[in-house]
């Protein structure tokens, strides 16, 4: 039986991380991470096929002409995105494949799953925007500019919440990791 294809988004410092881990150690729920292609240098410990798929610029530009990418973006001059090939082989062999992707990425596979039935979208929240800023200046991670921008960013991302067709406020990652298993649990039998 084909897996389903889930997507999971929400704003940064939301916990999508998190809760996603929790969510990989659930083996009833049948898992793959979806891993993605990059033009960037493996960094120390990364291994490819298992992290990233390593690819030239070249290679990357060429799987965007031929429609090979579900979603694809480019941070910081590096170009990210799934290979379509990869994630219909995991489901192909019974794989819930799981997208932790952000929201434009996460338009493009909705407007190419549209009339997948077993297509999933669920957007991460916080519980407020304060907890929200909380945890992104919690990381202590970043400049104040950078805070700033990501706020900014979280705050038009959040808008966006009603293109998905489930919203789970993450109070805490366990309780959020709980609803969203039940929901791709609901979903796996139908």
């Amino acid at each position: 039986m084909k897996g389903l294809l889930i997507v999971l988004s929400g704003p940064s410092g939301v916990g999508k991380g998190t809760v996603r881990k929790i969510l990989m150690e659930d083996k009833s729920l049948n898992l793959a991470f979806s891993i993605s292609m990059t033009t960037r240098k493996p960094r120390v410990g990364e291994v490819e096929g298992s992290d990233y798929f390593f690819v030239s610029k070249e290679r990357f530009e060429e799987a965007i002409k031929n429609n090979e990418l579900l979603e694809h973006a480019t941070f910081v001059n590096n170009s990210y995105g799934t290979p379509k090939s990869y994630v219909e082989k995991l489901r192909n062999e019974g794989k819930n494949v799981l997208l932790e992707i952000e929201t434009n990425g996460a338009r493009s596979v909705m407007e190419q799953s549209i009339n997948d039935p077993l297509f999933v979208s669920i957007f991460l929240l916080p519980p407020s925007f304060e907890e929200l800023e909380k945890r992104i200046r919690g990381r202590r991670t970043e400049e104040e500019s950078i805070v700033q921008e990501r706020l900014g960013k979280a705050k038009k991302e959040i808008k966006l919440q009603n293109m998905y067709q489930y919203q789970v406020i993450d109070v805490t990652p366990e309780q959020a990791a709980v609803e969203i298993s039940n929901i791709i649990k609901s979903k796996i039998k139908l």
